[in-house]
C-alpha cells in the first residue's frame, strides 16, 4: 500500500539518495520542503541548481569554485612549494581551518578503492603530476585519510612522485586530543610513537 502521492514518494527518495539520510530523516526533509511558502521552496531549488550549474573544478589545484581559480590558488601570499593533497574539498576546509598552513592543495576527489571499482585513473592524479612537473614544488604532504584506502592512495602517489626527487611526507597521526590509551588500538599507538616529537 502507498502511503505517499507519487511526488511525495519520489521526493522522499531523492533525499534518501544523499550520504548519511536514511528513510526516516528523507521523510522529515521533504515534510519540510512542503511546508514551505512557494517562494522559499522555489529559493531553495533555485539554490541547487545555481550551485550545480556555475561551481566546477579549480583548473590548478581540483577544488571547488565559481572562477577559473580557487581564493587559494588566486592568493599571491600562499606557499607555493607546498602541496597538500587531500581526498575531497571537505578534508581541505578542515586543513583551512587551523590557519596553520599557508601552502597550496590538490584534491584527488576520492581514493584508490578497488571494491568500489575507483582506480588511480578515476582520480586528479594526473593534474597532480604535472604540478609537480613543472619543477616549483619542493614538498608534498600526503593527507588522505589513515585508513586502507587512504594509505594505499598515499603509497601509490609516493612511488609516481618519485622521480621528480621532491620531499613526500604524511601526516602524523596517533592518538586523538582527549582520547586515551587504553582504549587505543596498536595501530595508533605505533604512528604516535613513530610520529613523536620534542617538547
Amino acid at each position: 500500500m502507498q502511503y505517499y502521492a507519487a511526488p511525495l514518494e519520489k521526493l522522499i527518495e531523492q533525499f534518501q539518495r544523499l550520504p548519511g539520510i536514511g528513510r526516516k530523516s528523507a521523510q522529515r526533509l521533504a515534510f519540510h520542503v512542503l511546508s514551505l511558502p512557494e517562494d522559499g521552496a522555489e529559493e531553495f531549488a533555485r539554490a541547487i541548481l545555481d550551485a550545480r550549474g556555475s561551481i566546477h573544478t579549480c583548473r590548478v589545484c581540483q577544488n571547488l569554485t565559481e572562477g577559473e581559480l580557487c581564493p587559494i590558488c588566486a592568493d599571491p601570499r600562499r606557499d607555493r612549494s607546498t602541496i597538500c593533497v587531500v581526498t575531497d574539498p571537505k578534508d581541505l576546509i578542515a586543513i583551512e581551518r587551523t590557519r596553520e598552513y599557508h601552502g597550496l592543495y590538490h584534491v584527488l576527489h576520492g581514493v584508490i578503492s578497488p571494491l568500489n571499482d575507483v582506480g588511480p585513473e578515476q582520480l586528479k592524479i594526473k593534474e597532480l603530476l604535472q604540478r609537480v612537473a613543472e619543477g616549483d614544488v619542493q614538498e608534498v604532504i600526503m593527507a588522505t585519510n589513515p585508513d586502507t584506502e587512504g594509505e594505499t592512495t598515499a603509497l601509490y602517489l609516493t612511488r609516481l612522485l618519485k622521480p621528480f626527487q621532491v620531499k613526500v611526507t604524511r601526516l602524523a597521526y596517533g592518538v586523538p586530543v582527549g582520547g586515551h590509551l587504553e582504549f587505543s588500538d596498536e595501530v595508533t599507538l605505533t604512528r604516535a610513537l613513530e610520529g613523536r616529537r620534542e617538547i
